[in-house]
């Protein structure tokens, strides 16, 4: 028997010289939910280890996270003021724009700042965009997502990240960023955002639960994988820099597909319901939590993902876990 994989399993030092994957803590975004007032730090019950901050507990976090060596963020807004438009998406003066100005005034150019562009958590029907009735108006929401975007970028976003699956808002977004003379500002593209059970802890963070229906009118049929390519292409032809799969381990296989479909940098998003099943899992003791979330981000990038969105981030980071 002269052939014997096994060889190269032998020690620990012959695994890890031989590993195909490796994962570096550079490759990680860390999500991050803003509010208005003061003096927050307020946990999330469906999100263990997850909170809502206010803009100056949000400096005081962010930090802890940079000597931990996390220096991406992605930045979610928390709306205070709800109304059928959601006007108070793209209002400077909202938690995403004193968060993102705080940070920049504290950190500079140290610190990665993305921002979360989508109008749901500023909506009264929590939906990602206009309403006409009962349906969400693709086109009519593209001018709110556009301002939005550009004041995240005036505030000092150096990625602005659309979330909310309308057709055509890349372009619209780049173009009205070039427009504002914010031409630097980088697009990340949700390019591959499925209707999803795995987001409700999520929607308890951002208070974005749309009152009536769903979202399957915008968001993709996760029973489709090609149409993932075509949606990630027309991102890339209007102007994204980044594309996005959302969400990530049961998507893997779409993962690997966008990767060998685009020379673009790909990002995948470890969602809120992936977090949390771990989590509770964990606490139950019916898992080994470094090992599962570690197994994971390896398959992430196994899958083809470059940058990985994940609120395991901090626990990896000051655990030593990588």
């Amino acid at each position: 028997m002269q052939i014997r994989p096994r060889r190269l399993r032998t020690n620990a030092i012959m695994r890890e010289m031989v590993a195909e994957t490796r994962v570096h803590k550079d490759q990680f975004m860390y999500p991050m939910f803003v509010t208005h007032g003061k003096g927050v730090n307020h946990p999330i019950q469906a999100m263990p280890g997850i909170s809502h901050f206010s803009p100056d507990t949000l400096v005081t976090e962010v930090e802890s996270l940079l000597k931990l060596g996390i220096n991406k963020l992605l930045l979610f807004g928390v709306g205070e003021h709800k109304d059928a438009t959601g006007t108070s998406a793209y209002d400077q003066s909202n938690a995403v724009g004193n968060g993102v100005r705080a940070l920049r005034a504290a950190f500079g150019n140290d610190l990665l700042i993305t921002t979360d562009v989508c109008l749901c958590a500023y909506t009264d029907h929590g939906h990602c965009g206009i309403l006409h009735g009962s349906s969400v108006a693709n086109d009519e929401t593209l001018d709110q997502l556009a301002k939005m975007a550009v004041m995240h970028a005036a505030a000092g976003a150096d990625i602005v990240a659309p979330s909310d699956m309308m057709d055509g808002r890349v372009m619209v977004i780049r173009d009205a960023l070039d427009a504002e003379g914010f031409s630097n500002t980088a697009l990340m593209s949700y390019s591959v955002k499925f209707a999803s059970g795995y987001y409700g802890p999520f929607r308890e963070a951002a208070d974005s639960a749309p009152s009536f229906g769903d979202r399957k009118t915008y968001q993709m049929d996760f029973r489709n994988s090609r149409e993932s390519l075509k949606e990630a292409l027309l991102d890339a032809d209007e102007g994204a820099d980044i594309l996005m799969v959302k969400p990530a381990l049961a998507y893997m296989d779409v993962i690997r597909s966008v990767k060998e479909s685009t020379l673009l940098p790909l990002a995948c998003y470890n969602v809120s319901g992936e977090y949390s099943m771990v989590k509770a899992a964990a606490e139950k003791g019916w898992i080994d939590e470094q090992r599962i979330v570690m197994e994971n981000m390896h398959a992430f990038c196994r899958a083809g993902a470059d940058i990985i969105i994940t609120y395991h981030a901090k626990d990896i980071c000051q655990h030593k876990w990588l």
